[in-house]
């Protein structure tokens, strides 16, 4: 059974990567992942972040739900999660797993150099 944390009206969240080699002990897996950083305003942040660590207890995924930016929706599984108090309410702190998508690098190499293309190059 997967638990999840919906986002039942607002934007779609602005997401940020996370650097630093720490990040990558969140994500300990065989597969390639990255990890990205979102705040969330929520009605009861720390039970927020109670479900999720019993979901981890329980040795279960728990993921974040919600709409992307073309209105469907989409969800992320939840690493690291943190409830940040303020005076306007909770703000939930979420690091969640994204999968790398394979790419590809085009190179191309050229051997037809003249002398006159080596003197732009000094």
């Amino acid at each position: 059974m997967s638990d999840k944390i919906t986002i039942i009206e607002g934007p779609t969240p602005l997401f940020k990567e996370v650097r630093g080699l720490w990040s990558y002990s969140l994500v300990e897996s065989h597969l390639q992942h990255d990890t990205i950083f979102t705040e969330l305003r929520a009605f009861k942040g720390a039970s927020l972040v109670t479900r999720c660590l019993q979901a981890w207890r329980g040795q279960e995924p728990i993921y974040l739900e919600y709409r992307n930016t073309e209105g469907l929706p989409d969800q992320l599984p939840i690493v690291a999660a943190y409830c940040k108090e303020t005076e306007d309410g909770d703000v939930l702190q979420l690091w969640l797993r994204l999968e790398r998508e394979d790419f590809e690098i085009e190179v191309e190499y050229s051997d037809d150099y003249d002398d006159d293309d080596l003197d732009t190059l000094f």
